[in-house]
């Protein structure tokens, strides 16, 4: 599927859906659908032949926007709860009953969402912490590149990065790719202890020689300078197997994560999607501000984790 031959430069996004309607579309449980985005979101990608949503949240609140904006959800399972914070709790039930395979947010907030679904008891929560990744089709880079984590975890410590390692690791071989290339990135390529960011890049990637981290090249601490481009990794006389071939970004922190990425998709034209990983099941979490092609290659993204989670065979 997926990597087995390269996506066209610039159409990366749109050959992930076309690759992704190629095969079933994934169950997927909308969680609270009840305004325009989330809504039209579930009816594009099932327009798609992407997802088969099941409609949960308020019936009333439902059917009243799809009448509203002139929307058919006629042929689409409803889920009657009370409020969003019970369609939540329903959708994760949905995904451990094995009904659905997929999450997607709807019109609720993120952390209302993510508490269901890290519940202690009720929730889909693994031995993983839980990590977002977006996925952007920058027009001056080679191929996808994966920046993480920009929406979940505000300021990391070591065991955390390890597991937003693994978990993009995992979500790249769902891609196809066998052995991604991973930038821990710092403001400098150097270790320093005064630099919390640079000790965390260096144990890392000891962590991938001992194996506590596997099916990927790791190298860090990288700036981002060194990290995209080879140039400038030759001309700071550093050797690396990733510099100027990253598939994954490692930031330091949300902040810096975010930042990254929303400069790319605002200043460099980048096109994006995005997916919450670590979980028993991927999750949907499109921004109020995604456009049509994010919130299908968002979907798309998430067909493959559930289709081929090990990879292409």
């Amino acid at each position: 599927m997926i990597l087995s031959e390269k996506p066209p430069i610039h159409n990366q996004l749109e050959f992930f859906i076309d690759e992704a309607v190629k095969a079933r579309p994934v169950t997927t449980a909308v969680v609270h659908p009840v305004e325009h985005n989330g809504l039209m979101g579930a009816i594009e990608a099932a327009e798609r032949g992407l997802i088969t949503p099941i409609l949960v949240g308020p019936s009333a609140k439902i059917r009243a926007a799809a009448d509203k904006y002139e929307l058919n959800i006629d042929n689409y399972e409803l889920i009657d709860v009370e409020h969003s914070h019970a369609a939540a709790e329903q959708a994760v039930r949905l995904i451990r009953e094995a009904r659905a395979e997929t999450l997607m947010k709807g019109d609720l907030g993120t952390s209302e969402l993510l508490s269901a679904v890290i519940h202690k008891t009720l929730g889909i929560r693994t031995e993983r912490r839980l990590s977002h990744i977006f996925v952007l089709d920058v027009p001056n880079y080679h191929k996808p590149l994966m920046i993480t984590d920009a929406a979940i975890n505000v300021a990391p410590d070591l065991l955390t990065k390890r597991d937003i390692v693994q978990n993009a690791i995992d979500f790249c071989h769902a891609l196809g790719m066998k052995e991604p290339k991973v930038a821990i990135l710092a403001a400098v390529e150097k270790v320093k202890p005064s630099m919390q960011s640079t000790i965390d890049a260096a144990a890392l990637c000891k962590m991938a020689d001992r194996g506590q981290i596997t099916g990927a090249i790791l190298d860090g601490p990288l700036a981002f300078d060194n990290a995209i481009s080879l140039q400038a990794a030759i001309d700071k006389h550093i050797t690396s197997a990733v510099s100027g071939d990253a598939d994954i970004l490692l930031a330091p922190d949300l902040e810096s994560a975010n930042m990254i990425a929303k400069q790319l998709i605002y200043l460099a034209d980048a096109k994006s999607a995005g997916l919450a990983l670590g979980a028993r099941a991927p999750i949907i979490l499109n921004s109020r501000s995604d456009g049509t092609l994010a919130r299908l290659a968002s979907c798309a993204l998430a067909s493959h984790m559930v289709l081929h989670p090990q990879g292409v065979k």
